[in-house]
C-alpha cells in the first residue's frame, strides 16, 4: 500500500514540474529543448578550441637582469723556509748484550741472591750451586799434586846420588840414564796433577754464578732445591736472562730505492741513513714529534734477497730507562738536502681527476687555475715541490665559492703559520 502512495505522488510531482516551468519561464517547452541542445553545442567547440596564449609584455616594460654578487675570498702568498724532508718507517728496539744465565757445572741449586726483575751490576753473585762435591774433588787433586811434588823429589835424590858413582864406574851408565828418566815421568805427573788442581778449582768457581753483563735481570727459572743440568745445549738449564738497557739499539730496515736514494745524497754530503754516524730521530708510539736522536752505527753488508731490504741500526741513550728491549717505534730519516720551499694550507689545494692545483689570483682579481705537484706535510703546511712561486697571491679561503672567469673580490691577508700545527723538529728554519 506505501509503495502505490510513493508512485502516485512522484507522478504528480512530474506532472506539476511539466505544468508549472513554462508558464514561469515565459517559454514553452519545445523552445526550452531547443535552447538546451544549442547551449550544448557551443560548450563542445570550447573544449576543443585551442587556447590563445597571452600577450608577451613589451621589452620597455620587462625588468633589467642584474648580474650576480662577486664572491669575496681570502688570498695569502706561500710561506717560504728552508727545510729538511724526512722518511718515515717502524722500527724495534733490541738490546745492545743479551745473556741468557747457564750453569757450567751441575749440581743442586743453593741459593738465589737476586729480586726478579731488578738492575744488576756486571760481577754482581747471583746463583750458588752446592759446592761441596767440587771441594772434594780439589781436595783430592791438591793430594795427587803433592804426591807427584814427593816423586820428583825422590827421584831427584836418586840422580844426584848416582852422578858421582857413575863418573867412578861404579854405576852403570844405563843405570844413571833409568834414574834421569824416573825424574822427568816425576816432572811430567806433576804438572798432569797441577792441571787437575786448576781444572777443580775451576769447576769450584762455576759454582758461584755472577752476573755477566750490566742489565735488568728477568725473573729466577729454577728455585733453591733443583738440579741443574750445566751446559751450553737445548738440555742445559736456563736460569735467568739479562738484558743491557743503556745504550739501546734500535734495528730498522731500508728499502732498495730508499738506500739507493740515501747514496746520492751522502755522496752530496748530506747526513742520510746509508752513512754511519748519521743522525736518526726516534719516537714512541704515544709521543708527538721525534724528541729522541740517535746515531747510526751499523748498516748490514748486503741486501735481504727475501725482502729486497737493507738492515741498519742505530745506537740511542737510554738514562731514563724509557725504551725496552723488544718495544717498537717511529724512525724518520733525513731524505733531502736543506733547500727552499713554498708552503700553503691544505685548505687552499684543490683537486680533480688527473691532478691537484691552486687558484692564483692577479692584479685584475680573476682566478686562474694553475697545476702543482705536492710534498710532504710540515709544520701543518703542505710543501708545493712545483707550480707555484713565492710571489703568487693564492685563495687560502673561499675556493668553493670561485666560478671559472668571474671576477672576486680579493682580500689580501699573510698565511699565519702559528694557525698551523706545532713545529717538527728536524725542520731548519
Amino acid at each position: 500500500m506505501r509503495a502505490k502512495t510513493t508512485f502516485l505522488v512522484g507522478v504528480l510531482a512530474v506532472v506539476a514540474t511539466y505544468l508549472a516551468v513554462p508558464p514561469l519561464l515565459g517559454k514553452d517547452w519545445s523552445t526550452l529543448v531547443a535552447n538546451i541542445v544549442a547551449s550544448g553545442s557551443d560548450m563542445r567547440e570550447n573544449t576543443l578550441r585551442a587556447p590563445t596564449a597571452p600577450a608577451a609584455p613589451s621589452s620597455a616594460q620587462s625588468p633589467a637582469a642584474s648580474p650576480p654578487p662577486m664572491a669575496t675570498v681570502v688570498v695569502s702568498q706561500p710561506v717560504a723556509r728552508q727545510i729538511v724532508e724526512w722518511d718515515e718507517t717502524t722500527a724495534r728496539f733490541d738490546a745492545v748484550e743479551t745473556v741468557d744465565l747457564r750453569a757450567r757445572v751441575s749440581g743442586y741449586l743453593q741459593d738465589v741472591l737476586f729480586k726478579d726483575g731488578q738492575e744488576v751490576k756486571k760481577g754482581d753473585l747471583l746463583f750458588v750451586i752446592d759446592p761441596r762435591p767440587y771441594e772434594r774433588v780439589l781436595a783430592q787433586a791438591q793430594a795427587e799434586l803433592a804426591q807427584a811434588q814427593t816423586r820428583i823429589d825422590n827421584a831427584s835424590l836418586d840422580v844426584e846420588r848416582a852422578r858421582p858413582l857413575v863418573e867412578r864406574k861404579i854405576v852403570s851408565e844405563k843405570v844413571f840414564d833409568d834414574r834421569e828418566n824416573l825424574q822427568r815421568e816425576a816432572q811430567a805427573q806433576a804438572k798432569v796433577a797441577q792441571e787437575k788442581v786448576k781444572s777443580a778449582e775451576l769447576d769450584l768457581s762455576f759454582t758461584r754464578i755472577a752476573a755477566p753483563v750490566s742489565g735488568q735481570i728477568g725473573r729466577a727459572s729454577v728455585t733453591p732445591g733443583n738440579y741443574v743440568t750445566a751446559g751450553g745445549s737445548a738440555g742445559a738449564t736456563t736460569l735467568a736472562s739479562i738484558v743491557s738497557q743503556d745504550p739501546i739499539y734500535l734495528y730498522f730496515d731500508i728499502t732498495e730505492a730508499d738506500t739507493l736514494k740515501y747514496k746520492r745524497l751522502a755522496e752530496g754530503g748530506a747526513q742520510t741513513a746509508a752513512k754511519k754516524g748519521a743522525r736518526v730521530e726516534a719516537a714512541l708510539p704515544d709521543e708527538e714529534g721525534f724528541p729522541h736522536s740517535g746515531l747510526v752505527d751499523f748498516l748490514d753488508n748486503r741486501l735481504d734477497p727475501a725482502t729486497g731490504s737493507l738492515k741498519a741500526r742505530a745506537l740511542f741513550q737510554n738514562p731514563q730507562r724509557l725504551f725496552t728491549p723488544g718495544q717498537f717505534a717511529k724512525l724518520r730519516l733525513q731524505s733531502s738536502q736543506p733547500y727552499m720551499a713554498s708552503l700553503v694550507p691544505d685548505e687552499a689545494i684543490g683537486a680533480d681527476q688527473a691532478s691537484r692545483y691552486v687558484v692564483i689570483v692577479g692584479s685584475d682579481d680573476i682566478p686562474v687555475r694553475k697545476k702543482v705537484t705536492l710534498g710532504p706535510l710540515i709544520d701543518g703546511l703542505r710543501v708545493v715541490r712545483e707550480g707555484l712561486s713565492a710571489s703568487d697571491w693564492i685563495v687560502t679561503k673561499g675556493l668553493t665559492r670561485i666560478r671559472p672567469g668571474q671576477k672576486i673580490i680579493a682580500k689580501r691577508e699573510p698565511l699565519n703559520v702559528s694557525q698551523s700545527a706545532p713545529a717538527s723538529k728536524g725542520v731548519t728554519r
